[in-house]
């Protein structure tokens, strides 16, 4: 089964509650009250979006976060690699070690698949879920 992080899903939420309130700085634990979400983690998650320039940090007693880049410049593959590095549906589509790769019979349609996916995802803007 394919499936998201937490991190990327929290990232997700974060980003779009963030973008939705651009008059406003956003404290992480307005964004884990509000959605329930492990305010470490979410902390952790909103550091490394700041990292990546995806948000500004303010800091002080009202800090918080606000939006540095237009979301909709941004794929969602962008995004996912930024918090989860390489992605890929098996080990061997994002260069990992795999025993079986001198043998495997799969390689060619996994990798298919594998482009269709990402080309998905790279042809989705950020701004496309958070708006």
């Amino acid at each position: 089964m394919l499936n998201i992080t937490k991190s990327v899903e929290y990232g997700l939420i974060a980003i779009r509650h963030i973008n939705n309130n651009k008059n406003k700085i956003v404290s992480t634990k307005e964004i884990a009250n509000l959605y329930y979400l492990p305010y470490d983690l979410l902390a952790k998650i909103l550091q490394k979006l700041c990292k990546k320039k995806y948000l500004i940090a303010i800091k002080g007693p009202n800090g918080g976060y606000k939006i540095k880049k237009q979301l909709n410049h941004i794929s969602l593959i962008k995004f996912i690699e930024d918090i989860e590095g390489p992605i890929g549906i098996t080990k061997c589509s994002i260069d990992l070690e795999c025993e079986q790769i001198t043998t495997c019979n799969i390689k060619s349609p996994i990798d298919k698949i594998n482009q269709n996916i990402r080309s998905m995802l790279s042809n989705t803007s950020l701004s496309e879920l958070t708006n």
